[in-house]
């Protein structure tokens, strides 16, 4: 497969390669973060120990738990899985445990993600802004229609909805095995929970997990990463307190170019590297963000950079 050369990163020099030859102690950063797993296991469990305490509240008590506690939880899970995705929680020599770990982080979040997201997410970064390949790019369809502040308000707002049905409609895919066991899994669990505590837990989870990927802080990571806010410039870092709820996410120029390293380890590249991360554009707030993609009439779904690719003949 073959994609147009518009630079991916603002520069037309591959700067991870120049990184790494300039400093070859960040290879040493490359490789599993011990770590995660047990953060992510601690994370899990409090979600299963709020699934308990919100049983007997009042409906508009579970939605603000939701929306305050649970669903940044459960945000944060998705980047945990994100990272998880590349191998990091117990480096590539174990790719399954991986991916069972994955669908563990996935259970707080409620509906089977953790399969699929891994399978696209590899094309995001081999194809970024590949027209058809990389899924995260918003069609034609939304492009055209949401583009007022109000409209533009309702796509945040429904996030999630698209950044899960856009792939079906874009670029299908075979269902794989460990898909099936995601699913199998997660509606397993969430079975259990409902025979034990009732349905108010299940929708503290499901609607934490849509409201907090939708209008919320922690959302403006999707918009920050990859939409052109400076012509020229597609991928930006964000450096804010943030991260520390994020896994690090915010760190996306360096994440791309070191894909291996965990998130945990980001910050420590800037360092090494300050030259070659220090002068270029970031973004220092997710919220100002959301407000800039909504009220800024050049800003909006179409403000990405979308390469045609094609099939290449295999020597």
């Amino acid at each position: 497969m073959l994609c147009s050369s518009v630079p991916a990163h603002g520069s037309a020099a591959r700067r991870d390669r120049l990184v790494q030859a300039k400093y070859p102690e960040i290879k040493a950063l490359m490789g599993p973060d011990p770590h995660l797993k047990w953060i992510v296991s601690g994370m899990v469990f409090v979600q299963f120990l709020a699934c308990y305490l919100v049983k007997n509240l009042s409906w508009k008590w579970v939605f603000f738990w939701a929306y305050a506690f649970g669903g940044c939880i459960n945000h944060s899970l998705t980047l945990a899985i994100h990272d998880i995705s590349h191998n990091v929680a117990f480096g590539n020599k174990q790719a399954k445990w991986n991916r069972w770990f994955a669908v563990f982080a996935n259970l707080p979040i409620g509906i089977p993600y953790s399969a699929s997201f891994k399978k696209y997410h590899i094309d995001h970064h081999r194809y970024l802004g590949g027209d058809t390949l990389d899924v995260d790019i918003p069609t034609d369809f939304e492009g055209w229609f949401f583009c007022t502040p109000l409209r533009k308000l309702l796509w945040l707002f429904l996030q999630p909805l698209f950044y899960s049905l856009r792939p079906l409609y874009v670029n299908p895919k075979a269902i794989t095995q460990m898909e099936i066991f995601n699913a199998l899994v997660q509606f397993s669990v969430d079975l259990i929970i409902y025979y034990l505590w009732g349905l108010k837990p299940i929708i503290y989870l499901i609607a934490g997990t849509i409201l907090c990927m939708g209008l919320h802080p922690i959302s403006g990571h999707f918009i920050a990463e990859h939409y052109m806010f400076l012509k020229g410039y597609e991928t930006y870092s964000y450096y804010g307190p943030l991260n520390w709820l994020t896994f690090n996410v915010g760190y996306h120029m360096e994440h791309h170019d070191f894909p291996s390293i965990p998130g945990c380890k980001l910050p420590m590249v800037k360092k090494i590297a300050a030259e070659y991360y220090d002068n270029l554009p970031h973004h220092q707030s997710w919220i100002r963000v959301l407000w800039a993609f909504v009220f800024d009439d050049t800003i909006g779904p179409y403000s990405r950079v979308k390469r045609l690719c094609k099939l290449a003949k295999e020597n």
